[in-house]
């Protein structure tokens, strides 16, 4: 086949070629083109990625009626802040209660430029980004306090690019809702600044011990640091850190021209000078967990832990001062009845690595008690450093003391050298420091324990309650938890049913041996004494706390009868129905048991126990009010007439508590001793016109106290001691409806006095009155009363106390 060449367009007919500007231009367009394809898939995707991340963003106008968790305090009944608790410990300031020095602290070191950028700083932003680039790392940091804020209400702490988005829109959102005041104020309360603290003023509260408005320049520079990182900058377990960064935050300051170069120069040569104040302080322990555990019980743990509430409790703060001491003293001083235990360790035989890992000699060992001089009538570890046939001597750090037989008297060992070894640490009762030279004496902890407590007879307001010797050694609270043998003290409420069933004090019981028979064999009530005084009035058997005549006295008025009336006092431990009752066979706690004896003082009214007034929410707004719970027990005169009756172990020349008639010298008082089988509790309940004290000692695991540990020896003087300076500081009450029981006519005349002035009485309304035959004169003689099987069990009586020569 042939081919056919395709006809060639002439040079003529081809397009002119086109000029380079032209060119330019087109090649212009599609780069311009493209960039706009390029600007608008970016813009899309940074729609897309911003409508995914803000969708599950919180809301901030939330934030409008957001309060962030705050402390539950407590408060004593003058107002004084006892205790708080809280998982995040706040304190809510608004921004005038923030000074200017504060401020200007924050925004110089955090973001000086707050006051005009609208959430996030671009600038920072930019530069934290070249940096992450450059470094290839998610790590620099560019938040302001808005973003830093955003990031602590409602995102996570991690360091990711979505975080960081989310944190700058939620940022942006908050500036729109709120001003700078009111951003500052949110994080000036929201913040972390370490050990439990949360904000700002917590912060100054618990470091300084003083209010934002009070701190330095040195002091708000410190705290300003803080919210970095809180644990790396701890002014307490890194202090060196801390100074480096407080002066970061002058150098911040003194650069945004917030400070003078003099004000720079004294603030960075300022110590760090902390006055730490710990929020759950020693004040009342054993009532302020009694207090919380109520509280929990009635609003819930989350309430208590993060609501804020305030609550007004009854602790009278100088009383509940005086009842430890008088405890913890009682308790020392009935210890070393039973000797001395010997040291706490040696050192030198069972040797200590210190911080370089060897063991420690005399002259390097470093307890935790010694922090500066010792303080005069405390308790601190010492060090025996030599000993020698005239006494001891013995280091508390950097002081020392030399102790004299006369220190270590109690010992009953005038030796030295069978009392100290070099190296021993004991504990030591601190009299006095002069210079580096200390006064002390050998003391000990004691094991055996103690409990007391303080009653408003008017009201019911617990004004003091010590659970334990030390609270930090051990929390179980002796004063509500523990249920014990009370011993003879029960017998109170057998002589009170006896006067409601007509008896009278000058009446007559035989006081001779008894027998009862039990499902386990017959049960013989004895006296403690072993010793029978043939028929005796009531008022002396009781004076004397005799067992056999309690016993014919509860098999005479029934069982069941005291039972109820126990009751009606607000005892509701379980009661065995048995006649060992009548001695104390059952158990009791200290708070009920003394609440009971509050209704003799208040005319046979019983008001229940109470430790708190109020409580409010943060903003003072009443949730509860703790009016007095009222019932009635007791006809006034009989109540009257139980008052002039515990004046008789008190009063009577061989009462079990006549060790108490110094005291009674002074101060109208009544109460009753409790001492039980094998000396295993020894109680001392007893009362003025306006206030109940009731105190127990004895073992947790029930060991006895030691032979003749007795009541009246053991509980009594602690009693006395803290009873002689509460009275001391009260106006001068008298039982005036109550006298001492010199003749039928008294008794005749308190029986009789059936109107009353006192508020109380009035609050009774109407009362059974006395019978006739209740007021007469007439003695009597409790018949025999037979021994039936029904009405014991093998339950073994408790002895009591009685005088001591």
């Amino acid at each position: 086949m042939t081919k056919t060449s395709m006809p060639q367009p002439a040079e003529s007919d081809r397009p002119a070629p086109l000029p380079a500007w032209a060119r330019s231009r087109r090649i212009f367009g599609q780069f311009v083109f493209a960039v706009l394809l390029l600007l608008a898939a970016g813009s899309g995707v940074l729609a897309g990625l911003l409508f995914v991340y803000s969708t599950n963003l919180p809301k901030v106008a939330e934030l409008e009626n957001y309060r962030p968790d705050v402390m539950t305090q407590l408060y004593a009944d003058d107002g004084t802040p006892i205790a708080s608790f809280a998982l995040e410990h706040r304190v809510i300031v608004s921004y005038d209660q923030i000074p200017q020095v504060m401020r200007d602290a924050v925004l110089s070191i955090e973001d000086r430029h707050f006051e005009s950028h609208v959430g996030v700083d671009v600038i920072r932003i930019v530069r934290a980004a070249v940096t992450d680039l450059l470094e290839w790392r998610e790590a620099q940091g560019a938040s302001t306090l808005t973003q830093q804020l955003s990031r602590r209400l409602f995102l996570s702490p991690e360091k990711n690019w979505r975080r960081k988005v989310e944190e700058a829109l939620l940022a942006i959102q908050i500036e729109r809702h709120f001003t700078k005041p009111q951003i500052f104020t949110m994080y000036a309360n929201q913040m972390e600044l370490g050990y439990g603290n949360f904000g700002f003023e917590a912060a100054s509260e618990f470091f300084y011990g003083k209010h934002l408005t009070e701190l330095t320049l040195p002091e708000a520079a410190m705290l300003a640091g803080l919210p970095q990182n809180p644990n790396i900058y701890s002014p307490i377990r890194h202090p060196e850190r801390c100074i480096e960064r407080r002066n970061r935050v002058l150098d911040a300051m003194l650069d945004n021209g917030k400070i003078t170069r003099a004000q720079y120069r004294a603030a960075r040569a300022a110590p760090l000078g902390l006055n730490i104040q710990h929020w759950n302080n020693n004040v009342a322990p054993y009532f302020v967990e009694d207090v919380r555990e109520f509280l929990e019980k009635k609003y819930g743990e989350e309430a208590v832990e993060q609501k804020g509430l305030r609550v007004y409790t009854t602790v009278d703060l100088k009383m509940q001062r005086e009842a430890e001491e008088a405890l913890r003293q009682g308790l020392r001083n009935d210890d070393k009845t039973r000797g001395w235990r010997g040291p706490e360790k040696n050192i030198l035989k069972t040797p200590i690595a210190g911080a370089d890992g060897q063991p420690v000699t005399l002259e390097s060992y470093v307890d935790d008690d010694w922090h500066g001089a010792p303080d005069p009538d405390t308790m601190e570890h010492g060090l025996v450093m030599s000993v020698t046939s005239e006494g001891a001597t013995v280091r508390f750090g950097d002081y020392s003391a030399h102790l004299t037989p006369a220190d270590f008297a109690w010992t009953h060992n005038p030796d030295a050298h069978d009392i100290f070894l070099p190296g021993d640490l004991d504990t030591f009762l601190i009299k006095s420091v002069k210079g580096r030279a200390v006064q002390a004496k050998l003391d000990q902890i004691p094991d055996v324990q103690g409990a007391m407590l303080v009653l408003d007879n008017q009201t019911g307001a617990i004004r003091a309650m010590v659970g334990g010797y030390d609270f930090n050694t051990s929390k179980f609270n002796r004063a509500v938890q523990a249920e014990r043998q009370v011993g003879s003290s029960f017998k109170v409420y057998v002589y009170a049913q006896a006067f409601l069933d007509g008896l009278k004090p000058f009446d007559t019981v035989v006081d001779s041996p008894i027998s009862y028979p039990s499902a386990a064999g017959i049960w013989a009530p004895h006296n403690y004494d072993n010793k029978y005084e043939g028929s005796i009035n009531l008022i002396r058997a009781l004076a004397e706390s005799r067992n056999v005549p309690a016993v014919r006295l509860l098999a005479h008025v029934g069982i069941d009868q005291v039972i109820k009336l126990c009751r009606r006092f607000g005892l509701t431990s379980r009661l065995v129905p048995n006649l060992p009752l009548a001695l104390g066979a059952s158990d009791l706690t200290l708070l009920e048991h003394t609440s009971a004896f509050t209704t003799f003082p208040d005319d046979g009214l019983h008001i229940a126990p109470r430790s708190i007034d109020r409580v409010t929410d943060y903003d003072g707004r009443v949730i509860d009010e703790f009016r007095p719970e009222v019932t009635d027990v007791l006809p006034a005169p009989i109540a009257r007439l139980m008052v002039s009756m515990l004046r008789e172990p008190i009063e009577y020349p061989t009462g079990t508590a006549v060790r108490a008639r110094t005291l009674a010298a002074k101060y109208d008082i009544a109460g009753k001793t409790g001492t039980t089988n094998d000396f295993t509790d020894a109680w001392f309940l007893g009362f003025s016109p306006s206030i109940t004290c009731g105190v127990w000692v004895g073992f947790d695991d029930h060991r006895t106290l030691g032979d003749k540990e007795e009541g009246s020896h053991v509980a009594l003087p602690i009693w006395m001691q803290f009873m002689s300076q509460a009275l001391a500081e009260q106006p001068p009450a008298k039982f005036t409806d109550s006298p001492v029981l010199t003749s039928p006519q008294v008794v005749d005349q308190i029986l009789a006095s059936t109107a009353t002035e006192s508020v109380l009485a009035e609050r009774r309304g109407t009362a059974n009155p006395v019978t006739a035959s209740a007021a007469s004169t007439a003695k009597t003689t409790l018949p025999a009363v037979p021994a039936t099987a029904d009405t014991t069990k093998a339950v073994r009586a408790p002895d009591t106390s009685t005088p001591q020569p």
